[in-house]
């Protein structure tokens, strides 16, 4: 159905933190989500055709953001003190909320993501600086 397809202007992305969610960081570039899956493929002898399995490996993806604050910092601060256990116990949550035009709401959570390299960056004197962080989740809950 054409009506239903969804732009970014409809996609509200949030991090939360130990319970916090970061709502000032708004100038969300870009949110990209695979769910991670991997083919196993075998042949046997006796078989004319191999076999097909799968195994899935969880979520992987990457949220880009324009740094419009300081809370943009605090928020790498953070992940990187959890990532060294300066903060034991506090789980991140990545939340992306779809509206779509019909009025329907779709909520994808992300549960105990973990993240890789946050490089910020600043290409020039006309560019936005951007942060591109990339994150890895073993489940998710849609509602």
């Amino acid at each position: 159905m054409a009506g239903e397809r969804i732009k970014g202007q409809e996609v509200e992305v949030m991090l939360v933190i130990g319970g916090r969610p970061y709502t000032s960081i708004t100038a969300v570039r870009s949110l990209e989500v695979n769910f991670d899956g991997e083919i196993k493929q075998e042949g046997y002898l006796g078989e004319s055709t191999d076999r097909f399995d799968s195994v899935f490996k969880g979520f992987k993806g990457s949220i880009e953001y324009h740094i419009e604050s300081r809370e943009l910092l605090d928020m790498a601060m953070a992940l990187t003190n959890i990532a060294r256990r300066r903060l034991p116990g506090v789980q991140v949550n990545i939340r992306a909320t779809f509206n779509f035009p019909s009025g329907r709401v779709a909520r994808l959570v992300l549960v105990n993501a973990v993240f890789g390299a946050f490089p910020f960056s600043v290409g020039g004197r006309s560019e936005y600086g951007s942060v591109k962080l990339e994150f890895a989740s073993s489940e998710a809950v849609l509602s």
